[in-house]
């Protein structure tokens, strides 16, 4: 997730209080979608004002709609990798925070899933992840979903940081787990196996903290 706020925070400078209230303002009135009042994001999130004034003069420096659709999304990600293919896990990470399901991302969609990943508690972010890794958002995650995520971690991250991978690695990965989390071995991962399975297991937390890392 790091990549992701440091584009967009890029080029924003803080100012005195006063003024940025006075300068958020007229920026939401110029913008084809105007995000919900600072003070109600304020009580729905893990950030003070100051910080979500911060975070949306950079949103609108990449974003000038104030949203964001998918190829805009991919476009800066891929600005972060420039060894690899970053453009099939953006496009998972994109529909994790298009919680609408609209193809787009407003302010207030960022900052929640944001607030999330960096403030949450390991239980808020254990299900966040749990809701990537769910492409078909059936409440379930099965080998091929895993795999698909994993995989496209790895295309991301380039063949200058996996020089020398032998077999089929990602899937490898995903057997690994699988066999920790799948409790029942019914053939798919419920949240709370999910959950139980990475408190549990403290490589298997930092493991789910690695791939947190490139969100």
């Amino acid at each position: 997730m790091g990549a992701v706020v440091g584009t967009l925070t890029l080029q924003t400078r803080q100012r005195q209080p006063s003024r940025d209230n006075i300068d958020d303002e007229l920026e939401m009135t110029m913008v084809s979608h105007r995000p919900e009042g600072l003070e109600q994001l304020e009580a729905q999130t893990n950030f003070t004002k100051q910080e979500l004034q911060v975070l949306y003069r950079g949103f609108k420096n990449e974003c000038p709609s104030g949203v964001v659709n998918e190829e805009t999304f991919k476009h800066i990600y891929a600005q972060f990798f420039p060894h690899g293919d970053a453009s099939t896990y953006a496009h998972y990470l994109f529909n994790a925070f298009d919680t609408r399901n609209n193809g787009s991302i407003k302010f207030e969609d960022f900052v929640m899933g944001l607030s999330t990943l960096l403030r949450g508690t390991v239980r808020e972010k254990l299900e966040w992840t749990f809701h990537l890794y769910d492409i078909n958002k059936d409440g379930l995650i099965n080998k091929e979903e895993m795999t698909e995520i994993v995989r496209a971690i790895y295309d991301m991250m380039g063949k200058y940081t996996y020089p020398a991978l032998k077999g089929d690695v990602p899937k490898q990965h995903v057997d690994a787990f699988f066999e920790k989390m799948d409790k029942n071995k019914d053939g798919v991962v419920t949240l709370e196996e999910f959950v139980l399975a990475c408190q549990e297991d403290e490589n298997m937390m930092r493991s789910i903290q690695l791939f947190e890392n490139v969100m």
